[in-house]
């Protein structure tokens, strides 16, 4: 039956018997027999045909559809159950940020890599918006608010904003006690308002909530950028944990409101992996995806790290 419903399909596609025969190297009238075969276990004609070429029935357009959803069903079904049974192998696709793929994917990968030999990761760190549906891409990593879609979303950590200056920044400046005290210096920001991320520049309980109206000498797309010029002591940076945390514990930048990172959890946005179900490398997506939130740790190891060097800098104080 499932071998009729994929000759059915290819005849559907092709237009004729001889097609189908010739692509699949067996005589027309095999693959005649076999779309009789399955008009006769439906009891209803799928195929009108003239001397030029078949015509798909009323009956044969309804069935085309779900017959494409069985034989894809099937396919998934038997791929998943060989992949759970063997080594994972084969290609991987994944695309990820860049900053944050550097950071903290490819250190994971080089270790997924090292459990599971036989995969061949293709790894693309780019911060352009890869379309899942439209290209072969089997995971993309993205940070912010998700937009609804088909696909399969893992949240892999949350987002947590800082606000951090370099030492001799502060030296020169004076230390900020408080977020509304930030619109009396020099603030390091997004260049276009429209790829502000959410949150940037948002306290709880500040401004009724909506992004203080920050300025500074210098404003940039990039996040890389900013963070240069903040550790080069041009301003006041607000960027996420994940980016900082390194630069935090060797104190080449200071977090200005350890107290505000409460409230950051409560943000929406957060970073994610998705996946297209349905497609063959869905288990090994699943795989990678799963060794990720494994890698990065609940809370993640760049949080964690921040913690400790708050509370060693608490600690020295005390002392």
């Amino acid at each position: 039956m499932l071998e009729n419903l994929r000759v059915f399909i290819e005849v559907a596609q092709r237009g004729t018997f001889s097609a189908v025969a010739a692509s699949r190297n067996v005589a027309v009238s095999s693959i005649a027999r076999q779309v009789d075969a399955l008009e006769a276990t439906l009891e209803t004609r799928v195929l009108l045909r003239t001397s030029r070429r078949l015509v798909l029935t009323d009956a044969g357009e309804q069935l085309l559809a779900r017959a494409r959803n069985i034989v894809s069903e099937f396919d998934e079904a038997k791929a998943s159950l060989l992949d759970a049974q063997a080594e994972p192998r084969g290609p991987l696709s994944v695309t990820v940020p860049s900053s944050f793929g550097r950071r903290h994917v490819v250190p994971a990968a080089n270790v997924f890599l090292e459990h599971h030999p036989q995969i061949e990761l293709e790894l693309h760190l780019s911060d352009e918006w890869v379309d899942l549906t439209s290209s072969r891409t089997d995971v993309a990593v993205r940070i912010g608010a998700l937009p609804d879609s088909d696909l399969t979303a893992v949240r892999l950590a949350p987002i947590w904003r800082m606000v951090c200056a370099s030492p001799d920044y502060l030296a020169r400046e004076g230390r900020p006690t408080a977020p509304e005290q930030l619109l009396q210096h020099s603030c390091l920001t997004v260049a276009s308002a429209s790829r502000t991320p959410t949150g940037w520049w948002s306290f709880e309980g500040v401004n009724n909530g909506m992004p203080l109206p920050v300025r500074g000498r210098l404003r940039s797309d990039d996040t890389e950028a900013l963070l240069q010029a903040a550790v080069a002591g041009l301003g006041v940076v607000h960027l996420s944990s994940w980016l900082v945390s390194d630069l935090i514990q060797a104190r080449r930048l200071v977090c200005l409101f350890p107290s505000s990172l409460a409230s950051a959890q409560a943000q929406p946005v957060a970073i994610h992996a998705v996946w297209l179900k349905g497609r063959s490398h869905a288990a090994k997506a699943q795989l990678f995806i799963a060794h990720l939130r494994e890698a990065f740790g609940s809370p993640t190891h760049w949080d964690r790290a921040v913690a400790a060097a708050l509370m060693s800098r608490r600690a020295k104080r005390r002392t």
